[in-house]
């Protein structure tokens, strides 16, 4: 009996996150209550976010392999992360899965579960790292 594919293999694979993680650090690139927490180089957030979710979507785990354990609350603990952080976050995030698409070059819309599985997910994850009341 062969496994059922993964979100991974369903949405196309590395470039989906790719994709997505770049039209959410464009976002955070203008924000203003984002952009001060990151480094003046997006680049490598933006290789490791993509590597990270690739991996918890079912992919490869490279990110695992070069950064460990991916301990989200520890490595978000030096920022703070307040409700206002959280929600700005968010706004990108969602707004980047708002416009994502299947990474197989037919314009195919993420399908609308795989989009609330997503979305669920995001917002339990940037719920759990705020660590200030504001």
């Amino acid at each position: 009996m062969e496994a059922p594919p993964t979100v991974y293999e369903m949405v196309g694979g590395q470039r989906f996150f790719d994709d997505l993680v770049n039209h959410f650090y464009d976002a955070v690139q203008g924000d203003p209550i984002l952009r001060p927490m990151y480094p003046k180089d997006l680049r490598p957030s933006r290789r490791r976010l993509a590597g990270f979710l690739a991996q918890y979507w079912g992919g490869p785990p490279l990110y695992s392999e070069l950064r460990g354990h991916p301990r989200l609350r520890m490595r978000h603990m030096p920022f703070t992360i307040g409700w206002a952080e959280r929600e700005a976050w968010m706004a990108h995030m969602t707004a980047a899965l708002a416009t994502a698409e299947v990474a197989d070059d037919t314009g195919t819309p993420l399908p609308d579960e795989i989009r609330a599985l997503m979305f669920q997910h995001f917002d339990n994850a940037a719920t759990h790292l705020v660590n200030s009341p504001d």
